[in-house]
């Protein structure tokens, strides 16, 4: 009797992404949906929230090392480590920055100047949009995509943002493309 040959499948790399709030990871999720259905990309994106962290990037960024840290000690090392950020302060974003690199988190995707302005900018036409605080970028968000709720769903998201848009956004969001290119999915 002959055996079949099994394909083989390549292990699935683990993509740390950790998000300020419940908003960011109805993102991190639908962009681990995308990474799912792409035939060449062998990722998986393990989306965690950071809160409580009261905003702070440099708590967040600490609590991002918490998890990470109890995470691979129970299981392997992940591959990539990224985290998503509201812009602020430029010293508070320095330290982040700084505690981060220190403690090897890979990427630190800022939002400027939130994750509404970013998702703006994944709409089309909007890529240029740079709205000057929270409050215009929600405004803005919402005159283009009336439906928009904080804290969507990833389903939600993902019927009106598509990789065609992720890759629209990611000609003006430096971070997010690096990271996105380097997991593959770009």
């Amino acid at each position: 009797m002959r055996r079949r040959r099994v394909p083989h499948i390549p292990q699935r790399r683990r993509i740390f992404l950790g998000c300020e709030g419940m908003s960011e990871v109805g993102y991190g999720t639908l962009l681990a949906h995308i990474a799912r259905e792409l035939d060449n990309v062998h990722i998986h994106i393990d989306v965690k929230v950071l809160q409580p962290g009261a905003g702070d990037a440099r708590a967040l960024v600490n609590r991002a090392i918490q998890i990470i840290t109890n995470e691979e000690q129970r299981r392997e090392p992940y591959a990539v480590k990224a985290v998503l950020l509201d812009a602020g302060n430029q010293d508070i974003m320095t330290a982040a920055a700084t505690r981060a690199a220190q403690q090897g988190i890979d990427y630190l995707i800022w939002q400027s100047p939130d994750h509404e302005a970013v998702l703006l900018r994944h709409l089309e036409g909007c890529q240029q949009r740079r709205p000057p605080n929270s409050a215009a970028s929600l405004a803005a968000l919402r005159a283009e995509w009336p439906e928009y709720e904080k804290a969507m769903s990833a389903q939600r998201l993902g019927a009106r943002i598509t990789l065609d848009r992720i890759r629209q956004a990611c000609g003006v969001e430096t971070e997010l493309r690096a990271l996105l290119m380097n997991v593959g999915v770009l």
